[in-house]
């Protein structure tokens, strides 16, 4: 059965990858016309963002990538930028 949920219920959950590694916390939802098109996920101390990224704050990950939304974010691990890419960056 579908579950209904406010977008702002989203707000601060963590974010996993499928294959199982801490990502970062969502920050924002990015609405396209009436669809959700992407996420804001922010880097926190000890996400596997933060150790990618650096200096960066966060990333975009469009809202196909996302596998399940419950208690937490489960992504695909294809949203997990390389190491020198400079693509998704806030």
């Amino acid at each position: 059965m579908l579950k209904m949920r406010k977008v702002t219920e989203a707000y601060d959950l963590r974010v996993f990858t499928d294959a199982g590694d801490y990502f970062g916390d969502i920050e924002d939802c990015i609405v396209a016309g009436n669809k959700i098109s992407g996420w804001k996920i922010r880097a926190t101390k000890n996400s596997f963002l933060s150790k990618v990224l650096g200096s960066a704050r966060g990333v975009i990950v469009p809202h196909q990538l996302v596998k399940a939304i419950g208690d937490v974010f489960v992504i695909s691990k294809n949203a997990v930028p390389s190491s020198g890419s400079e693509e998704g960056e806030e």
